[in-house]
């Protein structure tokens, strides 16, 4: 485990201006953002002992995150 954020800016530099552009623009997008963003705090705040949780749950969180990664990834590369 890292204990790095992944922020969605991070992890796409390249969609910085696309990704701003979208979470104005496209409802869908922004709240695919937001959700993203929610694990992603969530995660980082399990790896840090935070708010620690079960090894289980953390597995599942950081699943929900790749999965809404790839999504998000989807829609800025269409």
């Amino acid at each position: 485990m890292s204990h790095t954020p992944h922020e969605l800016a991070e992890e796409f530099p390249e969609f910085v201006e696309k990704m701003s552009t979208l979470k104005q623009s496209d409802a869908h997008f922004a709240k695919l953002a937001d959700e993203y963003h929610d694990l992603n705090r969530q995660v980082h705040r399990a790896e840090t002992n935070v708010e620690p949780m079960s090894e289980l749950a953390e597995g599942e969180l950081r699943k929900k995150r790749a999965a809404l990664k790839d999504e998000i990834y989807g829609l800025l590369s269409a």
